[in-house]
């Protein structure tokens, strides 16, 4: 039977926590989402189930916790329930990188966005491939921003080390506004995908598009089917990147449709370091904004 939530929090979860208060922030893709306060901490709760076109969300929590797990973040678990898998994480407050960018999409709208931001973002993700690991999704929702800095959450399709087999599954691609042209050509002609850094560098470069000039990286169609989506990618060219500077010609880098003709992330970091200049973290982030849910919206709306 395929169920399609929103569920409350399984006994097992509610058992880590002991919370105080609870609120239901997202029921989607196979993924019922929680703010959880305990005592000392707030917590993201996911709690997996499967959908009618896809299993493997069920899986995703646990495979997420896990990786949490091998990257030695603290206060993280995770386990099974009736229909599926969840796990705890800490919150992170914050903007999303969409949201943080706004104002620079307003009609009228002059300014720049910030480098310092842009450059928080890139060093998220570097950070994680300094480790060995790639993202495989990411995008705006997934980037975080904070006067601490960037954090980039939801790694359930992350990819680096070992996964506990009974929660494994194969890579699918991303959201597909994201994906690159490598990532979404395997996807159309094999089903699957081999996620890498090169594809997060593109991913995190449509992600800097989008959120600066609220378009797409590739235009489509809102009502496009995800397979004629991808084909739109593999089939290119990307739009014009008219966003002006560095910043402008780092994105375009980012985007193109060769793999081993992208900077890498820690490349990117250092471009935009040498161009705004070597400052401190929390004076860069300038912007906290009202908090956000950390899985936000996927950002239809742009054409």
């Amino acid at each position: 039977m395929i169920h399609t939530g929103p569920y409350g929090l399984p006994d097992s979860a509610l058992e880590a926590l002991n919370p105080l208060s609870q609120r239901l922030v997202m029921n989607r893709r196979g993924t019922t989402l929680w703010k959880v306060r305990s005592a000392h901490r707030t917590y993201a709760v996911k709690v997996g189930y499967p959908t009618t076109t896809h299993a493997w969300t069920a899986l995703a929590p646990a495979r997420e916790g896990a990786i949490l797990r091998r990257l030695n973040r603290d206060d993280v678990s995770y386990g099974d329930w009736e229909h599926g898998t969840w796990n705890v994480q800490p919150w992170h407050q914050g903007d999303s990188l969409y949201d943080l960018w706004q104002p620079h999409r307003a009609e009228g709208a002059s300014s720049v966005p910030d480098l310092g931001e842009a450059l928080s973002c890139a060093e998220a993700v570097a950070s994680l491939h300094s480790m060995g690991w790639t993202h495989g999704d990411v995008q705006p929702a997934h980037l975080i921003t904070s006067p601490k800095g960037t954090a980039l959450i939801d790694l359930a399709l992350a990819h680096g080390g070992s996964v506990p087999a009974r929660y494994d599954f194969s890579y699918r691609g991303c959201l597909v506004h994201y994906e690159s042209p490598e990532i979404s050509r395997s996807v159309l002609e094999t089903g699957t995908a081999a996620p890498s850094m090169a594809a997060d560098v593109y991913a995190l470069g449509a992600s800097l598009f989008i959120s600066a000039t609220g378009l797409r990286h590739v235009a489509y169609p809102d009502d496009a089917s995800r397979k004629d989506q991808r084909q739109a990618i593999v089939d290119g060219p990307h739009r014009p990147v008219k966003v002006p500077g560095v910043l402008g010609t780092l994105i375009n880098a980012m985007l193109n449709p060769d793999p081993a003709d992208r900077p890498t992330s820690s490349q990117v970091c250092e471009e935009l370091i040498r161009a705004d200049g070597v400052r401190p973290r929390d004076q860069r982030m300038t912007n906290s904004g009202q908090e956000r849910a950390e899985t936000a919206g996927e950002h239809d709306q742009p054409r």
